[in-house]
Formats: structure tokens, sequence, C-alpha cells
């Protein structure tokens, strides 16, 4: 699959899953890692459902969840540092490479839709 957003968002997966190690293995935290490690992993998936979609809908659609997802990865990366789960370091990476992914994914969406109606 030769997506930028995809490729990115594969890269910000592998993170996730480390994260989520780190976070069960060595901070004995397993409920908002589980979620985190749900959404963080699902972006990829659906950008890779949406670019094998049948019709410009189901593109639209596929995305959009990507987009929806990115999101609540970035707002359990958040809960998780202002909880002290993560250090503020280890934050701002990966969270930096989450709103990117967010970015380019709204860009896609917004631009789907114009060309949708």
């Amino acid at each position: 699959m030769n997506s930028i957003v995809y490729e990115k968002a594969y890269k910000l997966a592998i993170r996730i899953v480390n994260a989520y190690k780190y976070l069960t293995q060595e901070k004995k935290e397993f409920i908002l890692s589980k979620q985190l490690l749900r959404s963080g992993t699902s972006i990829g998936a659906n950008i890779a459902e949406a670019n094998g979609g049948i019709s410009q809908a189901d593109f639209l659609g596929k995305m959009s969840i990507a987009y929806k997802e990115c999101l609540e990865t970035k707002y359990l990366l958040s809960l998780l540092k202002d909880t002290d789960y993560l250090e503020n370091k280890a934050f701002e990476s990966v969270y930096e490479d989450a709103d990117e992914v967010a970015k380019m994914l709204f860009s896609i969406v917004k631009t789907s839709r114009k060309t949708d109606n």
C-alpha cells in the first residue's frame, strides 16, 4: 500500500504497541493502555479498509473513522501523561506523530467531502 498517511499510521501503531507493552509491563496499567492499543492500531486498519473501499462513500466513511480513532488516541495519550503513566518526553514524541496523522486524515476527509458533493 503506497500511501504516506498509511505509512505514518503504521509507524504510529508500532509506537502504540510498544507504549502498550511499557504501560502494562512497567507501569502495571491495563485499562487505559488497552483502549490506547485499540484506538491507536485501528487508525491504520481503517485507512487500509478505506483504500480497498468500493465507493467514494465507503472510502470517506472509513477515513472519517480513522480520523476519529486518531483523536481518541490523542486524548488517551494526554490522559496517560496527566495521570503520570507516561513521561512528558515520551508523550510529546508519540503525541506529535498522532497529531501529524490526524492533520493528514482531516485534510483527506475534508477534500473527499468536497469531491463527494
